[in-house]
This record gives C-alpha cells, sequence and structure tokens, in this order.
C-alpha cells in the first residue's frame, strides 16, 4: 500500500501541467489512481504527458491560459461535467522572469508576471472554491504554487517577487475566508530547483552558482518539490491551513 493512496478517486485540477512540478505531479497522481484534470497552455506537450500517464482513462486534458478568466472558469466547470466534482485544486501554472534591477523593470515586466503569476492563481482559487462549496459534500483542498521570493526578498527579480508575495496573500486570506467551510489553503514556496521555468530562463545559466549559496549547497530536485506538494494536499493532513511553506534547504534559516 502506498503513503499517497489517500489520492485513490479523488478528482485534481493541475495547471500547469506539461512540465515541471505538474507533470511530476501528475504522474505520481496517476499511479495512486486520481481522477485528473490536466491544463496548460502548451497542447502538444500536455498532450504527451496524458499519454504517459499510468492511467490515462482516469484523466482529460485541456488547453487553459490561466491569465484568462473564462479560461479557469471553464476548466473547473469541465472537472464538474467529467468527474461530478473537485476535490483538490493546484495552483501550478507560472512564468518566470529574466534579472534585472528593480529600477530596470518595466511595466510590461510587472503586467505579465501579475496576470499569469497572481491573476491564475487567483481565478484558480476563486472558481475552485466556487465549486468546492456548491458540491456535495462540499469541501475541498487547495494548493497554490509561490516561491521564496513570495515570502522574502529576491534581489533582480522584483516583478516575479511582488507576484508571488500576491500569491501568498491570497492563500492565507481565503484559507481563513472558507476554514469554516470545510475548505483548506496552502502554499508551497520553493527555492530554485531545475524545472524549466527556471532553466529555460537567464536564472538557468546561474544554477551552479545559486547552489553553492545554499546551506546544503545544492538546489532542491523537483521530484523533493513534488513530494511536499503531496503532503500539503493531502486529505490526511486536515489540519493545516493557510501556511505558505518554504522548501529551500535552509535558505530562510540564514
Amino acid at each position: 500500500m502506498s503513503r499517497w493512496d489517500v489520492f485513490q478517486d479523488q478528482v485534481i485540477v493541475i495547471t500547469g501541467a506539461a512540465s515541471g512540478f505538474g507533470r511530476i505531479l501528475a504522474n505520481k497522481l496517476s499511479v495512486e489512481g486520481a481522477k485528473l484534470v490536466l491544463a496548460d497552455i502548451n497542447a502538444e506537450p500536455l498532450a504527451r504527458v496524458a499519454a504517459e500517464l499510468a492511467l490515462p482513462d482516469n484523466a482529460v486534458t485541456t488547453t487553459c491560459d490561466v491569465a484568462v478568466e473564462l479560461d479557469v472558469k471553464a476548466l473547473v466547470e469541465q472537472a464538474r461535467d467529467v468527474f461530478g466534482r473537485v476535490d483538490i485544486m493546484v495552483n501550478n501554472a507560472g512564468l518566470g522572469t529574466s534579472p534585472k534591477l528593480l529600477i530596470d523593470t518595466t511595466e510590461e515586466d510587472m503586467d505579465i508576471n501579475y496576470a499569469v503569476n497572481t491573476k491564475g492563481v487567483f481565478f484558480g482559487i476563486k472558481y475552485g472554491i466556487r465549486q468546492m462549496l456548491a458540491q456535495s459534500p462540499p469541501g475541498g483542498i487547495v494548493l497554490n504554487v509561490a516561491s521564496m521570493a513570495g515570502i522574502g526578498g529576491a534581489p533582480t527579480i522584483g516583478a516575479y517577487a511582488a507576484a508571488k508575495h500576491a500569491v501568498v496573500g491570497l492563500t492565507k486570506t481565503a484559507a481563513y475566508e472558507y476554514a469554516a467551510k470545510g475548505v483548506r489553503v496552502n502554499a508551497i514556496c520553493p527555492f530554485f530547483s531545475p524545472t524549466p521555468l527556471v532553466t529555460d530562463a537567464e536564472l538557468g545559466q546561474k544554477m551552479d552558482s545559486l547552489a553553492r549559496g545554499t546551506p546544503m549547497k545544492r538546489l532542491g530536485d523537483p521530484e523533493e518539490m513534488v513530494e511536499v506538494m503531496l503532503m500539503l494536499m493531502s486529505p490526511a493532513n486536515s489540519y493545516m491551513n493557510g501556511q505558505a511553506v518554504a522548501v529551500d534547504g535552509g535558505m530562510s534559516a540564514i
């Protein structure tokens, strides 16, 4: 028996499922028998993820731009129409940013980070919780992917940090507002991890130096991050609510 068999038959929506944490999470949950609704803005890699699942018949996929409110609304409605409910909403989709000092950051930098990294999570919270409250029995779990940049300063990625701080604020607000209605909301705050969000950005060229600056002298593997995601979204973890959990190899201890 697996320690994650609590996810069997749980209806789980994952945004940003075509790569990185989302792809790993989808594969692990499929092994456990979860019913998956996988979304990403990139249709072809999303289809490849669906094809590699242990139980592909238990999953549906849809193209979704999380910066577009109607896309996220339709995503949650699809989960309801196909599987009847939403047990867990994982707001994982996001984008990285090119390093630049704050005074060189443009309005466009702020806008794109806010659109995807903040509004995308907000829409997922909004429509995910609406569905959780409407179903019988009501309740569910929301997991937001924030960042260490959302709980501290983040030199050269100010726009990204501002957006991720907003995610932490949304997480705590939603957790308080809906706790009595059976909805728990938490966030994971990873340090840099070699997913496409990091490796495809200019920061990817600095991973060795980033690793040397950590207490453990390495970056966290994406698999390690997903293990924490599974813990945070587990139905068995029933009293954790409103937390922004740092997974950083000790960086926040400095």
